[in-house]
């Protein structure tokens, strides 16, 4: 653990754990765009416990947020198991480039800083086109009707699993735009089913191998998990009730600014 005080700062982050608990309960993103900035700008961690922390953080409120979806039969699971079979081997390959490297602690914290800002960028602009991209003509079927396009679908999965892995980012907002360009014939909620629960496995194989060269903080996760979970049941709640592209222009926003905080810290 490093030198923050969390006796002082723990108001803090049980209310940032509500507040990106209830947007990943709202719009299933936000676990890592949202909190590994968080942590780094306003708590003072290093980026690789950031990252390491927020993963394990990320697969727990992410599978909060699967097994609903899954009942409302929002999961297109031959999607899911093509995304997998690309993200696992490529989260693989990134944990042992990061444990054979063995990189000096000032230049991985530099680049993951490079590479995060960069990713929620990306993440903001997927968010705020979402929309545009959603209203191409195609006629919307179910997904069992949708034939699985393989190699694209393993490509984005490949590389889904190296970023998040190094930054904790893009799971949520990258992927379900990516997927969207993919299957726009698909209902936008099995579209969001889908990617929450296959950044189920991601973000925990991704967090437990964080875990094991020692970028995890269990108490930091632990104060992060009591804010999150009343945020995701009140977010799932509010599901629906506000406007969609409210909600997009506003995470955007966010996201945008969470990158200009982090500009600020290199």
């Amino acid at each position: 653990m490093p030198d923050v005080d969390l006796q002082t700062l723990w108001p803090m982050v049980i209310s940032g754990g509500f507040v990106v608990g209830f947007l990943v309960g709202l719009t299933g993103v936000g676990a890592g765009s949202l909190m590994t900035p968080f942590l780094i700008a306003k708590i003072g961690i290093s980026p690789t416990l950031a990252v390491g922390t927020d993963l394990l953080f990320a697969s727990i409120t992410k599978g909060s947020a699967a097994w609903p979806h899954h009942n409302f039969g929002n999961v297109n699971w031959r999607l899911v198991a093509w995304l997998a079979a690309g993200s696992v081997p490529g989260s693989l390959a990134m944990l042992v480039v990061l444990r054979l490297l063995d990189p000096d602690t000032a230049g991985l914290a530099s680049f993951i800083k490079h590479a995060l800002i960069g990713a929620l960028v990306i993440s903001s602009l997927a968010i705020l086109f979402y929309p545009i991209i959603t209203r191409r003509g195609a006629q919307v079927v179910e997904p069992t009707d949708v034939p699985v396009r393989r190699l694209p679908t393993l490509l984005l999965g490949l590389s889904l699993g190296s970023v998040v892995t190094l930054t904790s980012v893009g799971a949520g907002a990258i992927g379900v735009v990516i997927l969207t360009l993919l299957y726009p014939t698909l209902r936008t909620r099995r579209l969001i089913g889908t990617d929450i629960v296959h950044a189920v496995p991601l973000t925990l194989i991704s967090g437990l191998g964080h875990m094991s060269i020692g970028n995890t903080s269990f108490v930091l996760l632990g104060l992060l998990l009591i804010g999150s979970i009343p945020g995701i049941a009140i977010g799932s709640r509010l599901t629906g009730k506000l406007p969609d592209w409210l909600l997009r222009i506003f995470l955007s926003i966010i996201l945008c600014f969470a990158a200009y905080q982090l500009s600020q810290k290199l």
